[in-house]
């Protein structure tokens, strides 16, 4: 009986996560100062996609400011809250840990220095260019990655989930340490360093996306190619080895891949906490823990959280605009407080 439900739980749970990220998508993209009528919106990007050709002069306005506005905000939103969304639940199965997460292992907070140190220093490399911060941040990443891995490796001659949350913390205190003193000696780039630390894809246009793809589609490729290996190495290292896994490099290298995707993310989006934390967790409640759907469902759920999260940022106080990871921040700890208490008091 169980086999026979199970092909109809993985379709609903796929058909919701769809209808979620289309609702999203669209509510993204038609509310606003300017309301957008839902048909008017699937003409136009009807006509942008597969008849590219000069619209009616009436909706000329209404292109112009679906296509260069909030078309690429509401695109960006999704793929920053999938890139979260899908390394917290990489890092919750590799760590067996539900309190895994970039932010928590500290590796948000490198990313965030490098771009702090890019925004205050005024750095732009000159082979890079405008790939500058996302590189910066990403490489400061890895480099906070690496650390830990090395700290874990020389002392306990192993990673474990405890040694590398423990480490994360500690680092994560450090380097945000290090980001108050920028901001406390920083001048005219004060409101833009916080600005962009609070997080925010306010105009945000096409240039952001193209910088975040390279990234993203890095990211993702290690950790899909990796469900598998996510799925052996919940049961443990040694039972992981026994069934033909390198577990040495599997760990490395998902580590990594979550590194790039946290890296990216917080180069063109700022620092949007609770999305990693909260989004795979209501996902595995209604799916269970199997990493080939896990996965791909907290990719679709984490993209249109986001970008409804970004709705209620620029709509809740117009014609003035929330940043976008306090929304996520009082979304989420209250959502994540609630799944604690529920799972601990069962």
């Amino acid at each position: 009986m169980k086999e026979i439900k199970e092909p109809y739980r993985l379709f609903i749970a796929y058909m919701v996560s769809a209808g979620f990220v289309t609702i999203a998508l669209l509510l993204g993209i038609s509310i606003g100062s300017i309301h957008i009528p839902i048909l008017s919106i699937l003409t136009i990007l009807g006509e942008f996609l597969f008849q590219p050709s000069v619209p009616a002069e009436h909706l000329e306005q209404m292109r112009t400011l679906i296509i260069s506005i909030r078309l690429p905000r509401v695109l960006l939103s999704f793929l920053v809250g999938a890139a979260l969304a899908v390394s917290g639940a990489a890092l919750q199965g590799l760590l067996k840990n539900p309190l895994a997460d970039p932010y928590t292992l500290g590796v948000s907070s490198g990313a965030s220095l490098g771009a702090v140190i890019v925004l205050f220093f005024h750095l732009q490399l000159p082979v890079l260019a405008g790939y500058t911060m996302p590189f910066v941040s990403v490489s400061m990443a890895l480099l906070t990655l690496i650390f830990m891995i090395f700290i874990s490796t020389s002392v306990l001659k192993r990673i474990t989930a405890e040694s590398m949350i423990l480490i994360g913390i500690i680092l994560s205190s450090f380097l945000s340490a290090v980001i108050s003193l920028l901001i406390a000696l920083s001048g005219e780039e004060l409101r833009q360093i916080v600005t962009w630390l609070l997080g925010s894809v306010s105009m945000r246009g096409w240039t952001y996306i193209k910088l975040f793809l390279p990234f993203f589609t890095a990211g993702m490729l290690i950790l899909f190619l990796y469900l598998r290996d996510l799925n052996v190495l919940t049961f443990g290292d040694e039972i992981a080895q026994s069934l033909g896994v390198n577990v040495w490099r599997s760990k490395i290298l998902i580590l990594f891949g979550a590194s790039l995707l946290t890296g990216g993310a917080v180069a063109v989006s700022g620092t949007i906490g609770f999305v990693g934390l909260v989004v795979p967790h209501v996902t595995r409640l209604y799916l269970g823990s199997n990493y080939r759907h896990l996965l791909p469902l907290s990719f679709l759920n984490g993209g249109a959280f986001l970008v409804l999260a970004d709705l209620i940022a620029r709509t809740v106080i117009t014609p003035r605009e929330l940043p976008i990871g306090v929304i996520t921040a009082l979304v989420g700890a209250p959502a994540f407080a609630v799944l604690f208490i529920r799972k601990y008091r069962n």
